[in-house]
């Protein structure tokens, strides 16, 4: 199967792509050819997905069978903080759109997008405060910043490709709700705070899960929902015991099974946290 993977140099990219070169075929599409640690990642071709020609680089669609997006602007540094995230996410929707168009127009037959859990972000204070109990992806979808909202517009666009009506034909459309893919939030967390804690354990997803996960979304036949429309909404996280997204969907649909749990996984930093927060409870803590 030929892939293409746009934002190939990125963080997240990376952590998924040993997967993908063992599986696929690869068309690497970024704007530089080095990642975040100074290495050049082999194979990228350069081209800006921004570019409202298309024609500048639908030759590297051509003859793919699936698209996977993790194609991201950031914003500006130095420049009023709002104004610059606003234009950076418009940019991202553009791209995303140019992405999703161009995979149609050359008989691509599935993107599979890098979402975010902030696009339902609004929820998770609620959650983490006790007056909300989790979000399923099937809720209605709210944040409270810019660059949630632009991941929303990424679902919301990609349900109108999936769907089929303005260009005729459904593109069948992914979109990958990616939590916490570090090894380190719970360390970072401030001994005792079990909020926090609570957070980085609930979100967590292990590099292997999220390889699973991008590849079975690639990969499994059929993706339609209820309603026949081959779109669906996947939360990224290991089979983690404090979660508190669903992941419901993403087990039935394409067999999804997670090979981690945050709770054994981190464990012993469990434990170092507890510790710490019954000795702040009691007055003992030095």
């Amino acid at each position: 199967m030929r892939v293409v993977v746009t934002g190939a140099a990125g963080k997240i990219a990376g952590q998924v792509l040993p997967a993908l070169r063992e599986r696929y075929d690869l068309v690497l599409i970024d704007v530089r050819e080095i990642n975040r640690e100074g290495e050049r990642v082999e194979g990228i071709r350069i081209a800006d997905l921004v570019d409202r020609n298309r024609d500048s680089y639908r030759h590297l669609f051509r003859g793919a069978d699936r698209v996977v997006h993790f194609g991201f602007v950031r914003p500006p540094e130095g420049d009023n903080a709002a104004d610059a995230n606003y234009w950076a996410e418009q940019a991202n929707v553009q791209m995303a759109y140019n992405v999703m168009q161009t995979a149609w127009e050359e008989g691509v037959g599935r993107v599979v997008m890098a979402s975010s859990n902030h696009a339902a972000d609004y929820f998770e204070d609620l959650i983490l405060d006790g007056v909300w109990d989790g979000v399923n992806p099937a809720d209605k979808a709210l944040s409270d910043n810019y660059y949630g909202w632009a991941k929303e517009v990424y679902e919301h666009l990609g349900f109108v490709f999936a769907c089929g009506r303005m260009n005729g034909t459904p593109l069948e459309n992914v979109q990958i709700r990616i939590g916490g893919p570090r090894e380190d939030d719970v360390e970072r967390v401030e001994p005792g705070d079990l909020r926090r804690m609570h957070r980085a354990l609930a979100v967590y997803i292990s590099d292997r899960d999220m390889q699973q996960l991008f590849v079975k979304s690639l990969e499994h036949e059929d993706i339609r929902n209820e309603q026949g429309i081959p779109f669906q909404i996947f939360y990224g996280i290991s089979g983690n015991t404090h979660a508190f997204w669903s992941i419901v969907n993403a087990r039935k649909v394409i067999g999804y099974a997670p090979q981690d749990n945050s709770e054994l996984r981190f464990a012993s930093q469990i434990a170092e946290h507890l510790k710490a927060r019954a000795a702040r409870a009691s007055g003992t803590e030095s």
